[in-house]
């Protein structure tokens, strides 16, 4: 599969989470402020970007994340409401790049570029040994 053939530019997506407290950097590291951790908005961008092209991607084919260059820019508590959003901004034979950004309410508080190489399940599982 060629992802030229059905991945277009501008394509995008957005995603929406209440930040629980088992995303914040004080649950996953001990004494640590309840915010939102950056590995989690991260997620959510990966997310984002994912759904902004999985309903082109032929069966038996996914994307996985194969490049993050994000930035962090401002905490968000826990019950925050954060929007992430994945736009299409390059396609190549195999991966596709996004530009995304993270919002708590109208602040901006990340943002960068992602990438995602395009797999096929079959030929991945088989090479790894997954069933």
């Amino acid at each position: 599969m060629d992802a030229r053939d059905v991945i277009r530019i501008g394509m995008s997506a957005e995603r929406t989470l209440i930040v629980p407290p088992e995303q914040t950097v004080g649950h996953l590291l001990a004494g640590m402020p309840m915010v939102f951790a950056t590995p989690m908005m991260i997620l959510q961008m990966e997310l984002a970007s994912g759904d902004a092209i999985r309903g082109q991607l032929v069966p038996g084919w996914v994307t996985v994340g194969t490049e993050v260059d994000i930035r962090h820019l401002a905490a968000s508590a826990v019950g925050a409401t954060i929007r992430t959003t994945a736009k299409v901004i390059e396609v190549e034979r195999r991966v596709i790049r996004f530009e995304v950004a993270a919002f708590d309410g109208e602040r901006r508080i990340g943002d960068g570029r992602h990438g995602r190489g395009l797999v096929n399940v079959e030929a991945f599982n088989k090479r790894f040994g997954a069933t």
